[in-house]
């Protein structure tokens, strides 16, 4: 076995970065292409042919649609049926989403009219500090990224003087009437004040915005926490965590001057959190597309496609549960993942996730190759198991997977805990697995 790979507190810095940068799918993926420009990778265009001197030869490339992001990097001399190594993840988190109809309020305060996307820890989103971001898309077709990264909107929560039952019966909030947030005060609300408003903070033409997709983010930035530093709170981390160290698993593959037997790639898709049906969805045909014509522009046929496709496995990265030190018995009994216990491998025989013993081989050795750590989740028998887009990807594919991911805290929170080290130790064992 490798010697135990020391912890590195400069990944888990610029982990910090990355996420207080990616307010939004569509930040994620921009910051994911200027870091891989960066390492030497060029992007190719979906609309375009790939046949052609920039599609059929060696190097990094990579295709951005909409949230998701498909990067891959082909080894020299690589042939037309030469395998995969993929790492997945998704760049979405639950949050609150603005509504087409945006302009609301009453009784003197001027909110956002918002909806749920996926399904956050609501109570977290109260009284927090929320900024705006997102995609507004022109009339002309182009498309901004706009980011208000100050304290602009709250959820106000109501006081305990008005609702004393909130101490005896816990707290329920109406995802229709409690969680509107308020952005200032006023009698009526004007129709169109919040896109005005974003098209002067863009420094747009008033009335060149023809379509948006907005949501809010708490604007409090990461943090360590601790006596000694050992963890990070921080927005996000369900899955921007993953898909940064997916990013720097593939930039130092392909940088490393390693012999690459595999073709190594990032699919970082959207729309994980609400079921991946989507065109950007794992549930798409974004990465069967890409995989596909990275296959056929380095000549190949539907023969090679077959054979490159049942050589090829892919780690389904995603963020897993910690055991929780007040609520243990919600966790299965022998099976107690822990915080800085290195990434963990996620096991559920009802296909929840896709993991199976062939699978498990293939992490262990990854780890073993790097020197990490790792652990095993399951889910308490007597409780629902979550899913990740592992399975979607084995069934849409026929792709052999393998759902991992870090311990976590506060799973869909607007602020979620994590281990220090742990980030770390995933990347070197993505790295591990791409260089395989």
């Amino acid at each position: 076995m490798s010697a135990p790979c020391r912890f590195d507190r400069g990944h888990t810095d610029d982990l910090m970065a990355f996420l207080a940068a990616s307010p939004t799918p569509y930040h994620a993926v921009a910051n994911v292409a200027a870091r891989l420009e960066e390492a030497g990778f060029t992007q190719v265009t979906e609309t375009e042919p790939w046949d052609t001197p920039a599609g059929t030869g060696s190097g990094g490339r990579y295709v951005l649609r909409g949230g998701a992001v498909i990067a891959w990097y082909v080894p020299e001399g690589a042939a037309p049926h030469t395998p995969f190594r993929i790492v997945g993840a998704h760049t979405d988190s639950p949050n609150l989403r603005v509504k087409p109809e945006p302009d609301s309020g009453a009784h003197g305060w001027h909110q956002v009219a918002v909806e749920i996307y996926g399904g956050p820890l609501m109570n977290s989103w109260l009284d927090r500090d929320l900024g705006l971001a997102g995609r507004l898309t022109l009339r002309d077709g182009s498309e901004v990224l706009v980011d208000i990264d100050r304290p602009l909107l709250r959820v106000p929560q109501l006081a305990i003087h008005l609702d004393r039952s909130v101490s005896v019966d816990g707290l329920k909030l109406d995802k229709q009437r409690h969680l509107q947030p308020v952005w200032g005060l006023g009698n009526d609300a004007r129709e169109g004040d919040l896109i005005a408003f974003l098209e002067e903070e863009a420094g747009l033409e008033p009335g060149s915005v023809a379509g948006w997709d907005l949501m809010t983010y708490p604007v409090e930035a990461p943090a360590y926490l601790g006596r000694d530093r050992e963890l990070v709170a921080g927005p996000r981390m369900d899955n921007l965590l993953s898909v940064h160290a997916g990013t720097a698993a593939l930039i130092a593959a392909a940088t490393s001057g390693e012999t690459l037997t595999h073709i190594p790639v990032l699919a970082a898709f959207d729309h994980e959190e609400n079921g991946s049906q989507s065109d950007t969805g794992a549930d798409g045909p974004l990465l069967g597309s890409v995989l596909e014509r990275s296959v056929f522009a380095r000549g190949g046929s539907y023969e090679d496609r077959a054979r490159a496709f049942a050589g090829t496995v892919c780690l389904s990265s995603d963020t897993g549960h910690a055991v929780h030190p007040n609520y243990a018995e919600r966790h299965d009994p022998t099976h107690h993942p822990r915080i800085n216990g290195g990434p963990i491998l996620k096991v559920n025989v009802n296909n929840r996730y896709a993991t199976d013993g062939s699978g498990r081989a293939v992490f262990a050795a990854a780890c073993e190759r790097a020197g990490v750590p790792f652990q095993t989740f399951v889910s308490n028998n007597s409780m629902p198991c979550g899913t990740t887009i592992g399975p979607i990807t084995a069934a849409r594919h026929g792709i052999r997977t393998v759902d991992i991911g870090v311990a976590i805290l506060s799973m869909h929170s607007a602020r979620e805990l994590c281990g220090a080290d742990d980030p770390f130790l995933l990347a070197e064992a993505l790295t591990a697995f791409l260089e395989a």
